[in-house]
């Protein structure tokens, strides 16, 4: 099957797009359009996390559960949203951390393109959503395609960092090999658990200085 993906993601992922699990994830799909549901993000930007982010740039990884679910929100990159759209509350917190950790300025914009662009994979567990319904494509088949995904990343690449963010991100700890890589755990940073060990867990500062320490550019974080 031939998928719209980033050359090197395309190679590294080749023997997914024929496997049944990702043909029956390409039949959910168009069924559900053909019923008239709304499916976000745009077919156009499920991969956009992929495109932005080319296999052979990433060096760091942060995995969010499933896309936004409003209008206009999801555009392919996990916990962020277009220019003009505002940003909601756990990706505001990710801001506030921000602030505290390195003193950047709150932004005007939730669009994370610019990290996207320096190598960070913005990558969601789920990669789309029926509209106004979270985790309602949790059972397409997403999920073995992205643990595929971070084994891949885990097995093929030296000095990668992987921020885990809440149970639900943790829980993929075991995909990754910590002999090689950088895995920086906190609470998610959803209003409901910020405050238990998302805020002041400088996430942004250890990332950098691993990179660093690793000989590679670290990742400006202003917006």
């Amino acid at each position: 099957m031939n998928v719209q993906i980033e050359q090197g993601w395309k190679e590294v992922l080749a023997q997914e797009f024929n496997k049944p699990y990702f043909l029956q994830i390409v039949h959910f799909l168009k069924t559900e359009k053909n019923n008239g549901k709304v499916i976000y993000p745009p077919g156009s930007l499920i991969f956009n996390a992929f495109h932005m982010s080319p296999f052979a740039q990433t060096k760091l990884v942060i995995l969010g559960q499933d896309p936004y679910h409003g209008p206009g929100q999801a555009h392919g990159l996990c916990f962020s949203v277009p220019d003009g759209i505002r940003p909601p509350p756990s990706l505001m917190n990710i801001f506030k951390e921000l602030f505290t950790d390195i003193g950047m300025a709150i932004p005007q914009t939730g669009n994370l393109t610019p990290w996207a662009r320096q190598g960070v994979l913005l990558l969601n567990a789920y990669l789309t959503v029926e509209a106004n319904s979270p985790a309602s494509h949790s059972q397409a088949g997403w999920g073995e395609f992205t643990n595929t995904v971070i084994q891949k990343l885990s097995d093929l690449k030296e000095d990668l960092v992987f921020l885990l963010w809440g149970r639900f991100a943790q829980e993929k700890q075991p995909l990754i090999d910590e002999t090689k890589h950088l895995v920086l755990k906190a609470a998610h940073p959803s209003p409901f658990s910020a405050d238990k060990g998302f805020f002041g867990c400088r996430h942004f500062s250890k990332s950098n200085e691993w990179l660093m320490k690793k000989g590679m550019d670290p990742i400006d974080w202003k917006l």
